[in-house]
């Protein structure tokens, strides 16, 4: 039996769990889409994120290196998120996903509320 026990050193734990987020996938496929967006622009795209969620996402995208944010100095203060080269990396892999659930989400619903039924 394999183990997936922490031990300091997981991808999954450590990389990919703060990408798991609709919040963070969305907005990094919405940046792809749009390019450089400033914040409510963001929040307009995606529609049902509140401030907060948007918020939170955006800093871990930041702190993670995929999206970058610019700050201009000017009154009042306009500010830009955009997607790094490494968050542009993971774009071809989204891509992949999103067409799969294209693909599968008829019979994954379809079966869901089947299951409900039940």
């Amino acid at each position: 039996m394999k183990n997936f026990h922490y031990t300091g050193n997981c991808p999954v734990r450590d990389v990919l769990s703060p990408l798991s987020s609709k919040w963070t996938m969305l907005i990094l496929m919405t940046l792809h889409a749009n390019g450089t967006m400033r914040f409510s622009d963001i929040q307009k795209s995606i529609g049902d994120v509140s401030q907060r969620m948007l918020t939170v996402a955006l800093r871990t995208l930041e702190r993670d290196g995929l999206v970058y944010r610019k700050v201009y100095p000017e009154v009042p203060p306009r500010v830009e998120y955009g997607l790094t080269v490494r968050g542009g990396s993971l774009i071809p892999c989204l891509e992949k996903l999103v067409d799969w659930a294209l693909e599968y989400m008829p019979q994954i619903i379809s079966e869901r509320k089947e299951k409900k039924l039940e």
